[in-house]
């Protein structure tokens, strides 16, 4: 497991905390390594408070280099366009082969970028994205996560789902396993613990 490239998450001050967690801890716990990626290498602080030290700048991250690139929620996507330099990352990945998964306000800048025009995708509601004048509101599905040209997309209250899709993704589990992940954590259904344990993934 140890073989394969890290992830790569995207951090920036007002991060919301609450998003990438199930992903990238479940990521962890199956041999994926994490590394953050800030505008610089300088500390941001989460909307929760929470001081992170980027391992990477932005400027010196290579697609090749990584799984896939996780670009979380912040207010700042919603503020102007100081992280739009993160979505145009995106599409250097994409571009590359390489995954991407955005969620909340990420899904504002990747829209912005032009890279849901052309996909299915989510977010928190239709209107959010149409604010934009993206070309893909006809595209837009009411979902809790989709996934489409290697783009995951997913809207603020659903990270465990968020979390889902990019496991898939990845074939980081068999889907009975993911599906009985997402039932676990998303629907607290006790059946689905026998599941994941017989899996090995608990």
């Amino acid at each position: 497991m140890n073989a394969r490239k890290p992830v790569h998450l995207a951090v920036y001050d007002t991060l919301a905390d609450w998003e990438p967690g199930h992903a990238t801890a479940q990521l962890a716990r199956a041999g994926y390594e994490i590394r953050t990626v800030g505008p610089t290498r300088e500390p941001v602080t989460t909307v929760g408070g929470l001081r992170i030290q980027p391992d990477l700048a932005l400027a010196d991250v290579r697609p090749s280099d990584a799984s896939l690139l996780i670009l979380p929620g912040a207010d700042l996507w919603d503020a102007g366009d100081e992280l739009a330099p993160f979505a145009r990352m995106a599409r250097a990945f994409l571009d590359a082969g390489v995954p991407v998964a955005a969620i909340c306000g990420a899904t504002v800048g990747v829209a912005r970028e032009g890279l849901l025009d052309d996909r299915d995708h989510t977010s928190a509601v239709s209107f959010y994205l149409a604010a934009t004048g993206y070309a893909g509101g006809h595209r837009y599905v009411e979902a809790d996560a989709v996934t489409d040209g290697g783009l995951v997309t997913a809207g603020p209250t659903e990270p465990v789902a968020f979390a889902r899709e990019i496991l898939r993704l990845l074939k980081v589990y068999d889907d009975e396993a993911v599906d009985a992940w997402y039932r676990l954590f998303h629907d607290s259904d006790a059946e689905a613990y026998a599941v994941l344990e017989k899996a090995g993934v608990l």
